[in-house]
């Protein structure tokens, strides 16, 4: 990957994590579940540090299970 797609890249999941804190907080659901999707999105942000890529996959995977309803447990 070369460094302006990287850029590019960069500033896209920036975004979108953006987006997806926005739609955590929003979110009507237990404490448990809300806190379990906040751990969620740490992790890719921390990943995004090491790989961009995969980061990037896991992000939209996480922003897909909240657009179809599917909420991890709250335990």
């Amino acid at each position: 990957m070369d460094r302006d797609s990287q850029l590019e890249l960069y500033g896209i999941v920036a975004d979108r994590l953006k987006e997806a804190h926005a739609k955590v907080r929003a979110l009507q659901v237990p404490e448990g579940v809300r806190m379990a999707l906040s751990r969620k999105l740490l992790i890719i942000t921390a990943a995004a540090k090491h790989d961009l890529a995969d980061a990037a996959r896991r992000l939209e995977r996480l922003m897909r299970d909240l657009d179809e309803g599917r909420l991890p447990d709250g335990d």
